[in-house]
């Protein structure tokens, strides 16, 4: 049983940016899939990687999206974008260090952020979009 189990409600209505969503809860549930096949806190490290790497993507193109569209709360996402990957680093130098408890926080951690993420600050701009503010040369393709 995964960790975080997709449904429609955490579709904002944009295809491009549910379809990044659902790549970041499965890089989720596969690290999950490590912590319950007994993995150690040592071998998080390249899944942590990994959803650095993918984030980081996924914010840019985001930005690049609301900014394009107008969205007047970019700057205030742009933030929360900021304080996650800063968090998440955080949690791979503890992980350097080799604290104990790591792989569950983690697991809770980004668990706990992306759904909150998507159901309430993704989910504005989704409504956004869906009100017809799509700026000039927006590229995201709406559900």
């Amino acid at each position: 049983m995964p960790i975080f189990e997709w449904n429609d409600g955490y579709s904002v209505g944009i295809d491009d940016v549910d379809q990044h969503h659902l790549h970041l809860v499965a890089l989720l549930n596969d690290m999950y899939d490590g912590f319950t096949a007994g993995m150690g806190a040592d071998q998080l490290a390249p899944f942590l990687d990994e959803l650095v790497d993918y984030a980081t993507y996924h914010f840019a193109c985001e930005e690049r999206w609301m900014a394009a569209s107008l969205y007047p709360e970019l700057a205030g996402h742009r933030i929360e974008h900021e304080k996650f990957i800063a968090a998440v680093v955080a949690l791979q130098l503890r992980m350097i260090r080799q604290e104990r408890g790591l792989y569950l926080e983690t697991l809770v951690f980004v668990k706990n952020w992306l759904s909150e993420h998507i159901l309430q600050t993704d989910a504005r701009y989704g409504r956004y979009i869906a009100d017809g503010h799509t700026g000039e040369g927006t590229t995201i393709e709406l559900a």
